[in-house]
């Protein structure tokens, strides 16, 4: 909620602003999506992505309902990037940063299967 406040009274970064999802939502697409939100996503975000997963006790503010987000008209593609690529440092939560971590095909990848919760 934290980060749609932000994003809704600032807008998104220049770099994220824009963005559409270059993978079409294939079923592979989707399954390898699904892999890489259970190995990075779902400790904190749980199995369904309702923010209810066994490392999100303790943390404020909790990890997002992605179930709930991904939903919102205004969540776009570039949204979700950013949120993945930047993580929440900027924004005071636990969020980790991924922008590092998996290429940016993998993070595609990962909304793809975002998108199906």
């Amino acid at each position: 909620m934290l980060r749609f406040r932000y994003a809704m009274m600032n807008g998104l970064p220049d770099e994220y602003r824009g963005l559409k999802n270059p993978l079409v939502p294939s079923k592979a697409v989707i399954s390898e999506g699904d892999t890489l939100y259970r190995t990075y996503c779902a400790s904190c975000h749980g199995a369904t992505g309702q923010g209810d997963g066994p490392a999100a006790t303790g943390l404020w503010p909790p990890p997002s309902n992605l179930s709930w987000t991904v939903r919102k008209p205004r969540v776009s593609d570039g949204y979700l990037m950013w949120a993945v690529a930047e993580g929440g440092a900027s924004l005071g939560t636990a969020m980790p940063s991924y922008g590092g971590v998996l290429e940016e095909t993998d993070r595609w990848k990962l909304i793809q299967y975002l998108r199906t919760l």
